[in-house]
């Protein structure tokens, strides 16, 4: 089940996926975020185990699906997804 945030269209916020569990000891070489129309991407970092995304935007009672792709040292691939539902908060 996807993770589910509350922002506001003018508030700008930090998202997080921690993927040490995922990971074991293996560790993030590539990330990259998939960002649906109608919210910004203001920018995003990752270290060697989480990746994090700054959002900015949104029209008020929509919900967006924000995907998060990596690639890991050892050659795997995962996608996560979020849900930010966008109110007037």
């Amino acid at each position: 089940m996807s993770q589910f945030f509350m922002k506001d269209p003018n508030a700008v916020l930090d998202y997080q996926v921690n993927w040490a569990a995922w990971l074991g000891t293996d560790t993030i070489s590539a990330s990259s975020w998939t960002v649906p129309t109608g919210l910004t991407k203001d920018s995003d970092t990752k270290t060697t185990t989480i990746t994090t995304i700054w959002l900015s935007g949104g029209t008020a009672n929509t919900e967006y699906h924000v995907a998060n792709k990596i690639t890991t040292a050892g050659g795997r691939t995962e996608e996560r997804t979020f849900v930010v539902r966008v109110e007037n908060l």
